[in-house]
């Protein structure tokens, strides 16, 4: 799958502070589900939360309840979700809470 540009960021910034990381990775075995990037060693899931200011997927009714179930899942088996948005991810906030985190 191809990287948005958001994502592609964060990419980087977990490069350059050589934090280990799985780009979209299948949490569920059941499930299709993936997370933009996962820390497995930590049961960090990493999402990036794009359209925030423009009515995107993820804040509509059906993006909004599907997000709503997939992270709920990921909980339910351990996992600790953090997601950001693009705000937060050209800010330095996310990659400086997902250092202290990893």
């Amino acid at each position: 799958m191809k990287q948005s540009a958001l994502e592609a960021t964060l990419s980087l910034h977990l490069r350059a502070e050589s934090i280990p990381h799985r780009a979209e990775y299948r949490f569920d075995p059941k499930r299709r589900w993936r997370a933009d990037f996962a820390i497995p060693g930590k049961k960090i899931l990493i999402e990036c939360e794009g359209g925030t200011w423009t009515n995107g997927r993820h804040n509509r009714g059906d993006g909004f309840e599907k997000d709503c179930e997939k992270y709920n899942a990921a909980s339910e088996q351990g996992w600790t979700i953090l997601r950001y948005t693009k705000q937060m991810i050209d800010s330095g906030k996310a990659i400086d809470q997902i250092k202290r985190m990893a």
